[in-house]
């Protein structure tokens, strides 16, 4: 690798990265790499590699054992991401978000000499255990908190996203948006709600109370039950699509339409939002980039790269036919 280095006029770390399919080199920088190569016939061992430096070409994931649509997703874009750069992805799923079992299961892949460490990190206890992780292996987390200074970062924006939802009911016309939250110690959960609290502030909108929820259909479907209740409900913004399909039921069981009386407006587009009774105008989080974003930061941490701010990642808009202006 250092005749290649030497052959193309970089450093020894730049052919490293060529070689890991980093994103960040310059085709020209790339080309006369892949020229060197060629010419000197280089052909990386693997094998050899693994004996040097202690680690294989594999990659450990740490997330929730779950079915929750965000951190599925999520894990699939990455387990395709890595494996089309020559990686591949060790799952380790965990039955709580606690500091103990991400502690745990970031050993177990450090046991494995894995090469790079990613930890879908959504909750305090997650995000507060990466703190004590060595820093002998490079490590990424997503959906952590993004208020934590030195910390390799890659997120959704999740107020960015909130606050689309929020001034898309308001321009219809409502005069304020009640919102169905998820778990208070998820940042996802409290980033949307800044989101839809920043959104109905900038606009001199009321703020009325949130209904906290647990990301379910039937956690939703209770909030649902008591907002249908409310004449001066006409808006709702539920943090993802199964919370806003219980609304959705809770609204159609006490007779109020959707969207003659009420309108609803969810966060994920889940692949059943167009299929609902109306289909669900919803928040995008593009999950693909967030998966290219996190193996990119892994790469440049594997290749001795600095410490860089959070890769936010902002969601988009998917409007559909569950908002229409208030009644009256």
């Amino acid at each position: 690798m250092s005749d290649v280095a030497k052959l193309a006029g970089v450093s020894h770390q730049t052919v490293s990265r060529v070689l890991n399919g980093h994103p960040n080199v310059r085709r020209q920088t790339q080309l006369r790499v892949r020229a060197a190569i060629e010419e000197l016939g280089y052909r990386p061992n693997r094998a050899a590699r693994t004996l040097v430096t202690g680690r294989s070409h594999l990659i450990g994931v740490v997330t929730q054992n779950s079915t929750l649509y965000g951190p599925s997703s999520l894990l699939a874009s990455f387990e395709l991401a890595a494996a089309a750069r020559g990686f591949v992805v060790s799952v380790r799923r965990v039955r709580e978000l606690d500091r103990a079992s991400i502690t745990a299961a970031v050993e177990h892949h450090r046991d494995q000499r894995v090469a790079g460490i990613v930890v879908i990190a959504p909750t305090g206890p997650a995000d507060a255990a990466l703190s004590e992780v060595p820093g002998d292996v490079p490590l990424v987390a997503v959906d952590g908190d993004p208020g934590r200074r030195g910390a390799a970062l890659v997120t959704v924006d999740q107020e960015a996203g909130a606050r689309a939802a929020t001034s898309h009911l308001l321009a219809a016309g409502h005069r304020t948006v009640w919102h169905v939250s998820g778990p208070e110690d998820w940042f996802d959960a409290a980033g949307r709600v800044r989101g839809w609290q920043h959104a109905l502030r900038e606009a001199g909108a009321e703020v009325p109370p949130v209904s906290t929820g647990d990301w379910s259909a039937a956690s939703g479907y209770r909030a649902g039950q008591l907002l249908a209740r409310m004449p001066e409900v006409t808006a709702v913004f539920a943090a993802n699509d199964h919370q806003a399909l219980g609304v959705l039921r809770a609204l159609a069981e006490r007779g109020r339409r959707v969207p003659e009386e009420v309108s609803v407006v969810g966060f994920d587009d889940v692949p059943e939002a167009p299929y609902f009774i109306p289909p669900l105008t919803t928040v995008r989080p593009d999950f693909d980039a967030v998966a290219e974003q996190t193996l990119a930061l892994l790469l440049d941490r594997m290749a001795g790269g600095d410490e860089a701010p959070p890769r936010t990642i902002t969601p988009a808009l998917v409007e559909r036919a569950s908002v229409a202006p208030p009644p009256g």
